[in-house]
C-alpha cells in the first residue's frame, strides 16, 4: 500500500525497511532494487484484479446478469471508496515514462489482459464489434479511475454503470 498511497518515486528504501521491520540487507536479498519492489506490488495488484474479474463473472453467471454491468458497478464502488488514489497501473505508468522499463512493460501486459478479457465478455453477449466496445469500456473505466482519484465520493464515477450499459445498448 505504501507505493499506492504515496507513489513509487516518493517512497524510499528506508521507508520500506521501517514499515517492513527488517534490515536493508534482508530487503535487498529478496528485492535487489526498488523497481523490483514496485513490480512485486503491481503483480500482486494484477492478481487481485484477475480474482475480482473472475468473481464478477462467476456472480453474473449465478445471477444471470451481465458481467460487464456488474464489473462497472464494482469499479464504481471501488473508485468512490475512501482512500482511492487512482488506478495503480496508470499511476505507475505516469511515474515510469520509458515504455521499455519493466514497470511499463508490466503495466502494458496487464492492460492487454484486461482489454482481452473485456473483448471476450463483450463477444459473449453477442454484440457486434467486441473489440471496439471493449475499447470504449476501457476508456470509460480509465475515466472513472481518474475521476475517482480526483473527486472521491463526489466524482462522476457513478455514471460508469449506465455509460457501460449505453455502450452495450442494454438497460442498466
Amino acid at each position: 500500500m505504501l507505493f499506492y498511497d504515496r507513489g513509487a518515486r516518493d517512497v524510499s528504501i528506508e521507508d520500506v525497511v521501517v514499515l517492513a521491520g527488517t534490515t536493508r540487507m534482508t530487503l535487498y536479498r529478496h528485492f535487489p532494487s526498488k523497481d523490483d519492489l514496485v513490480l512485486a506490488h503491481l503483480r500482486r495488484r494484477a492478481e487481485h484484479e484477475r480474482t475480482v474479474l473472475a468473481d464478477v463473472v462467476r456472480d453474473a453467471a449465478r445471477d444471470r446478469r451481465n458481467p460487464l454491468l456488474l464489473l462497472a458497478a464494482r469499479v464504481r464502488d471501488d473508485v468512490t471508496a475512501p482512500g482511492f488514489r487512482g488506478c495503480p497501473f496508470l499511476n505507475a505508468a505516469a511515474e515510469y515514462r520509458d515504455p521499455e522499463h519493466p514497470v511499463r512493460r508490466l503495466v502494458a501486459a496487464h492492460r492487454a489482459w484486461f482489454r482481452t478479457s473485456l473483448v471476450g465478455l463483450v463477444a459473449d453477449t453477442g454484440a457486434h464489434d467486441p473489440e471496439g466496445i471493449a475499447d470504449r469500456i476501457v476508456l470509460l473505466r480509465d475515466g472513472a479511475m481518474a475521476g475517482g482519484a480526483l473527486g472521491g465520493a463526489s466524482s462522476p464515477a457513478g455514471a460508469l454503470p449506465p455509460a457501460v450499459a449505453a455502450v452495450l445498448g442494454v438497460r442498466s
